[in-house]
């Protein structure tokens, strides 16, 4: 198994920053891709971005050029930069992994709001 806790949600003006963290704890020596998902009210979960263990990144075309993801091999954990944030990436945020045999895991949800 694989425990991830999120951290960073918050309330931000437009043209904000925020960062995401989430840490991995359990089995993580099988994990092959850490990401960040989405939710917004009445709408499917959507990827944001991913990272596998061998570098390679997946972005969302919505988020390229103003989110990163980074991961702290020493910490075990993901982060998510976000840059410029506009009202529609208001969602609540998931970290997830994939493990070797595809399994996957979410964490728990940390809500994003970008408002005036």
């Amino acid at each position: 198994q694989v425990q991830l806790v999120e951290s960073g949600g918050g309330s931000v003006q437009p043209g904000g920053s925020l960062r995401l963290s989430c840490a991995a704890s359990g089995r993580i020596f099988s994990i092959v891709v850490m990401g960040w998902y989405r939710q917004a009210p009445g709408e499917k979960r959507e990827l944001v971005a991913t990272l596998t263990t061998g570098g390679s990144t997946n972005y969302a075309d919505s988020v390229k050029g103003r989110f990163t993801i980074s991961r702290d091999n020493a910490k075990n954990t993901v982060d998510l930069q976000m840059n410029n944030l506009k009202p529609e990436d208001t969602a609540v945020y998931y970290c997830n992994v994939i493990l070797v045999g595809g399994l996957n895991w979410w964490g728990q949800g940390t809500q994003v709001t970008v408002s005036s």
